[in-house]
């Protein structure tokens, strides 16, 4: 009987031990998440005086349980001249938070980005906010 109360009880204590690491690993997660954004804001467009994230041409970010991070994004215009620039700086920024192991972007068109995507401050700091 004892050895059965024993068992359940490292039963519970690694049910509960497993809770915790996951939960731990999900803050983890989320403040690599914080991080990129913060990096992908000293990103600027090398045409327009925003930067990438507020400009709206950060489609998606997606942080796995291994830190692999998979970003979808756009340019402004299609024959940007600077396009394979933007990307690289993105990339870079994005390699050097703490935490994150891979880095795979995607440079898509569709959408098409307008500048309903800008964020408040883009728009304010560009005069297109309207009042």
């Amino acid at each position: 009987m004892t050895s059965n109360l024993k068992i359940m009880g490292l039963k519970d204590y690694f049910k509960r031990r497993a809770a915790e690491i996951a939960e731990e690993n999900k803050e983890r997660k989320m403040k690599i998440e914080r991080d990129i954004i913060m990096a992908l804001r000293q990103v600027y467009d090398p045409e327009i005086p925003v930067n990438v994230y507020d400009l709206g041409l950060i489609y998606e970010v997606k942080v796995d349980e291994e830190h692999d991070v998979y970003i979808q994004m756009t340019l402004t215009a299609p024959n940007c001249p600077m396009a394979d620039y933007v990307v690289e700086q993105v990339k870079a920024a994005v390699e050097d938070v703490p935490g994150v192991v891979n880095v795979k972007i995607d440079l898509v068109w569709e959408p098409v980005w307008d500048k309903s995507r800008m964020s408040e401050e883009a728009l304010v700091e560009l005069g297109l906010d309207e009042d």
